[in-house]
C-alpha cells in the first residue's frame, strides 16, 4: 500500500514510519498544516526519514496514495481531512482521539456503514497483555466483571488511552458513565449493559502515571502496566491488514472500536452535569464535546512557546 501522511504534529509519524516498511508498505508522501510545526518542518522531516515527496497541499497526496493516516491533534479537523480521501474509496486511519464532538463519530460511523475503510483510534485498544490475557482459555482466567484502569497527563488526548484500555478488556456494551469527584484525577465509573463495571482514573496527575489495569474475574486477578515500545506495532499490526485490503473484516466493528471515545464524551457531559449518569444513548450530534482546536494550540505551545 502506498501510504500518505497528513499532519505531523505529534511523536507518531516517526515512530510509525518504520513500522510501517517492516509490514512491506510504502510512505510516499508527507503534508503538514502547520497546527503546531513552523513553517518547513515537513520539509526537514521527509529529509530526516527518507520520505520522497511533500505534498504542497492536502488535496495532492489524494491521487498519490491508496491510504492516509492523519496525526493531527486538533481531532475537530479529522473529519473534514478524511473526507476527500473517503469520498476517493481511500483507507484512512485516524489517530487518536478519532474525535471529540458526537457529529462527527456518528459521520465516522456512516462512512463505515457505508463500506469506507475508516479505522484508528488508541493504540491501547489493541495492547499486547490485554490479547495474550483474553487469549487463555476462559476456564483459566474467568470472565470479567470488574476492571480498574488509567493513566496520566490529561484528560482526553492522553485520556483516551484509559477509555481504551478499559474497552480492551471487557469489550463492547458501554451503557452509561457518570463522573466520581476526583482527587487529583478524574475518576469515572462505566456501566456495561450486561452489569459488568469499570472504574478510570484519568488527567493530570502530580507525576507521570503509566498506563494500568487490574482485571477482575470470579476466578483471578490479573494485574498489567502495559508496554509502551510495544504498542504502535501492536495497533499497526492490527488495523493495517484491513486498511491495506489484505483481509476483508477489521478487528472490531467500528462502532466497537468507537466506544471509547463515547465514553469520555458521556464522562464529559457527566461531570459538566454534576455528576449525573449520562447514557451513551443521549449523546447527540449537538452535544457539546472536546475542543480540538484548544488542545493542538495548547500543545504547540508546550512544544515552542508562546
Amino acid at each position: 500500500m502506498k501510504i500518505g501522511i497528513v499532519d505531523l504534529d505529534t511523536s507518531h509519524p516517526q515512530h510509525w514510519i518504520p513500522i510501517l516498511r517492516s509490514l512491506g508498505h510504502e510512505v510516499v508522501g508527507v503534508w503538514d498544516g502547520g497546527d503546531v510545526h513552523p513553517q518547513g518542518y515537513a520539509e526537514e522531516f521527509a529529509r530526516t526519514h527518507a520520505v520522497p515527496q511533500v505534498f504542497d497541499r492536502m488535496e495532492a497526496a489524494v491521487d498519490a496514495v491508496d491510504g492516509v493516516i492523519l496525526h493531527g491533534c486538533d481531532w475537530d479537523l479529522h473529519v473534514s481531512k478524511a473526507r476527500p480521501f473517503v469520498e476517493a474509496g481511500k483507507a484512512v486511519l485516524v489517530d487518536k482521539p478519532m474525535a471529540g464532538r458526537p457529529r462527527d463519530l456518528e459521520q465516522l460511523l456512516a462512512w463505515g456503514d457505508s463500506g469506507a475503510r475508516v479505522y484508528g483510534g488508541s493504540s491501547l485498544r489493541f495492547c499486547l497483555e490485554a490479547r495474550q490475557w483474553l487469549a487463555l482459555p476462559v476456564e483459566e482466567r474467568g470472565t470479567p466483571h470488574t476492571v480498574f484502569a488509567g493513566c496520566g497527563v490529561d484528560e482526553f488526548n492522553y485520556g483516551i488511552h484509559g477509555y481504551a484500555l478499559l474497552s480492551a478488556f471487557m469489550g463492547a456494551g458501554i451503557q452509561s458513565v457518570r463522573h466520581v469527584d476526583g482527587r487529583g484525577q478524574r475518576r469515572v465509573e462505566v456501566e456495561w449493559r450486561d452489569g459488568c463495571i469499570g472504574i478510570l482514573a484519568v488527567g493530570a496527575a502530580a507525576q507521570w502515571l503509566p498506563f494500568h489495569a487490574s482485571v477482575v474475574t470470579e476466578k483471578a486477578v490479573f494485574q498489567c502496566q502495559p508496554d509502551s515500545a510495544q504498542l504502535y506495532r501492536a495497533l499497526l499490526e492490527a488495523v493495517i491488514p484491513y486498511l491495506s485490503g489484505e483481509c476483508e473484516t477489521p478487528p472490531l466493528p467500528l462502532r466497537t472500536l468507537l466506544e471509547p471515545e463515547w465514553c469520555a464524551l458521556a464522562a464529559r457531559k457527566s461531570w459538566m452535569e454534576n455528576n449525573r449518569r449520562v447514557t451513551i444513548a443521549e449523546l447527540a450530534g449537538n452535544t457539546d464535546g472536546y475542543d480540538g482546536a484548544a488542545f493542538a494550540q495548547s500543545y504547540r505551545k508546550s512544544r515552542y512557546g508562546g
